[in-house]
């Protein structure tokens, strides 16, 4: 097919692949350092790459678009859609350009629901069964330690952004991680079925807070230090993965942002796939 005439054929397909291609290399020359410039508090990488993901958003609910699909051509608009979810799944250059000072903000203010959450695990041992409660109350006995100590240090870092109080939020922020997917190994030793429903859903709570935290403090972190990070991951993603509620974890990411679910759900892919190849 000639290729000139395709592209006019199909201006909306062409143009499709045309922001695809130019989110895919953004997302490349960020990751090998290449800026181009700044451009506010980001790069000139990073800005080119967010309006050719925002144009393909457009592009997939354009009007015309809409039309043709009641007109008969389903297939243009689905693939339309799929493009604009395989752009949001590509690693997002211009996140890159986000201040630590923002993402320390960001981290703060996870806080409260990760001390809510854990208000309730202490509360959930009431509602397991009587042989249920000891195990349960065992395995999660040092949430509100670990929990009160990173927070502190997420305020600190915030009133303070340099190494040495990120190393210790790093320091943290793990092991509490590791704390919480220990306490899901256990709950899932649960005979009970309601014993061991409640008792995932709510270590799954503070999971999914811990792990948006560990996201965003490894956003800010050196490669060397991501990586010391995960070898101090005894208990690995994949190990915990089984118990966890991927729907939960979304509804929860969305009301905090005040995001779609699907958004939520697409920024939980991202994360763990971050985590899962930097070892975690």
């Amino acid at each position: 097919m000639n290729p000139i005439s395709n592209i006019w054929n199909q201006p909306k397909t062409s143009a499709a692949g045309l922001l695809i291609a130019i989110v895919t290399v953004a997302g490349v020359l960020s990751q090998q350092g290449v800026s181009l410039g700044k451009a506010g508090t980001g790069t000139v990488v990073s800005l080119i790459g967010a309006v050719a993901t925002a144009l393909l958003g457009l592009l997939a609910k354009d009007p015309e678009t809409a039309s043709q699909q009641v007109s008969g051509s389903v297939g243009q608009q689905a693939k339309l859609g799929a493009w604009a979810m395989i752009a949001l799944l590509l690693p997002l250059p211009w996140m890159q350009g986000c201040s630590e000072k923002g993402i320390a903000q960001d981290i703060v203010n996870w806080t409260p629901a990760l001390q809510s959450a854990v208000a309730t695990v202490d509360s959930t041992a009431a509602l397991l069964a009587p042989a249920d409660a000891p195990i349960f109350a065992a395995a999660t006995a040092g949430f509100d330690a670990a929990t009160n100590l990173l927070v502190a240090q997420a305020k600190a870092y915030l009133a303070n952004p340099t190494a040495g109080v990120l190393g210790q939020l790093q320091t943290l922020v793990v092991t509490l991680q590791q704390q919480v997917d220990s306490a899901l190994l256990q709950a899932a030793r649960i005979i009970d079925a309601a014993s061991q429903q409640h008792a995932l859903a709510a270590i799954q709570n503070v999971a999914t807070i811990v792990s948006a935290i560990l996201a965003l403090v490894q956003s800010i972190s050196s490669k060397a230090a991501v990586a010391r990070m995960a070898s101090e991951s005894g208990i690995k993603l994949a190990a915990v993965e089984p118990y966890l509620n991927p729907s939960l974890s979304a509804q929860m990411v969305a009301a905090h942002y005040g995001e779609r679910v699907e958004m939520a759900r697409v920024q939980l892919a991202q994360a763990e796939r971050a985590q899962i190849q930097a070892g975690f």
